[in-house]
């Protein structure tokens, strides 16, 4: 906390154009940690406060989540650490670190572990947004960086996506001289859209000096075209990378994740929260980053239940965003809220509308038994 809140990150706070009272008020943040507004992503989640008891056999496909859950080899790992689960087994935490520093082609000290992404995206937010430093996203995008931005009294610019859907990022690069991070999600979320190697390149190279582009990478191993930004971290650009494990490798409710960047830019991001990470994540992660043929055998899966799910809207006349990712969005012609609201008296959850789209829905890519039953009753409710 001393490093967070000392003299010399005082004067980098303040030259931010954090005023004196923020940086008491943002001294005192430090010790709330997870209790941050921001911090509770469920509690956030559209819809869920109008659904409290949904019935066992309803279909959740509404966060993006993998109903296979963990693979084999780590639902195994799990199971044999737990009876250790009373000691902190911190070696966990960086046997994780070293085995995906060693896949991704970057120094080990360039890993930085976490239960999840969403912890490096709002820390990233507090290090690097101020008053006087913006926060950049594309419109629509996912939105906790957003809310983490408005806590701290830091601007959002939201730079609508291009008309193929991917981040536009001449625009991006241009929308503030005095721009602190510039988040890229790819694949996008809630579009399920790439973004190319080459614009990335162009982001990195072309961004306002002193600013850092935030590479979410949550979706990436779905797709077969977008191509991870490792590369960049390992030739020690202005970049950090949030990878999750909750996505591809199923693990939404075990918690694993990492940020990777030059240990100047991710050291920026430890002093917003400490403790032991959970080791039932830490060696599921490794485990599924060990797993062989893994990545290839879900995409897979994912990629041939969103197909069919597609075809099906395509054959109803219902035009589908492409989506290299476990999720679509879907121009249902009328307010989304509204078929959001229908679907849920069918017991299918899906996803929300975004503000600049309000007449799409996102729907997570769940089952194949479950895309059956979203197609059921998503023919009842669009026939209505």
């Amino acid at each position: 906390m001393n490093d967070l809140f000392g003299p010399e990150a005082r004067r980098d706070w303040i030259s931010r154009g954090f005023s004196r009272r923020q940086f008491a008020r943002l001294t005192a943040l430090a010790a709330a940690g997870a209790s941050l507004p921001f911090y509770n992503e469920a509690a956030m989640a559209q819809g869920l406060s109008a659904m409290p008891n949904l019935p066992p056999d309803a279909v959740r496909i509404n966060a993006n989540e993998n109903p296979m859950g963990p693979c084999p080899a780590a639902a195994e790992a799990i199971h044999n650490i737990v009876q250790q689960g009373g000691r902190y087994l911190y070696q966990e935490t960086f046997a994780f670190a070293e085995t995906m520093a060693g896949i991704e082609g970057v120094s080990k000290d360039h890993v930085m572990p976490f239960a999840g992404s969403s912890d490096p995206l709002h820390r990233a937010v507090l290090a690097f947004t101020a008053p006087g430093k913006s926060f950049v996203v594309a419109d629509p995008g996912y939105e906790a960086g957003e809310r983490a931005a408005q806590f701290i009294g830091a601007r959002t610019i939201k730079v609508p996506l291009r008309k193929d859907y991917a981040h536009d990022v001449h625009q991006m690069a241009q929308a503030d001289p005095e721009a602190g991070l510039i988040y890229v999600c790819n694949p996008n979320n809630p579009t399920g859209s790439i973004t190319s190697k080459e614009d990335i390149e162009y982001l990195v190279a072309n961004k306002p000096k002193g600013a850092i582009v935030l590479l979410d990478e949550a979706y990436i191993h779905l797709s077969k075209t977008a191509e991870p930004g490792s590369y960049l971290v390992a030739a020690d650009k202005d970049v950090i990378i949030l990878r999750t494990f909750s996505k591809l490798y199923g693990m939404a409710g075990l918690r694993a994740g990492a940020a990777l960047g030059r240990p100047d830019l991710i050291a920026k991001l430890k002093g917003y929260g400490a403790g032991a990470l959970p080791v039932t994540g830490m060696v599921g992660a490794t485990a599924s980053l060990k797993a062989k043929g893994l990545i290839e055998e879900r995409r897979k899966i994912i990629a041939d239940n969103r197909e069919e799910t597609v075809e099906f809207l395509d054959k109803k006349g219902f035009t589908v965003l492409p989506s290299e990712a476990n999720m679509i969005m879907i121009d249902v012609r009328r307010p989304g809220r509204e078929v959001w609201s229908a679907l849920l008296k069918e017991k299918v959850v899906i996803g929300r509308s975004w503000p600049s789209m309000p007449n799409h829905v996102r729907v997570s890519i769940g089952t194949r038994e479950e895309m059956a039953k979203f197609r059921t009753a998503f023919g009842r409710v669009m026939n209505a």
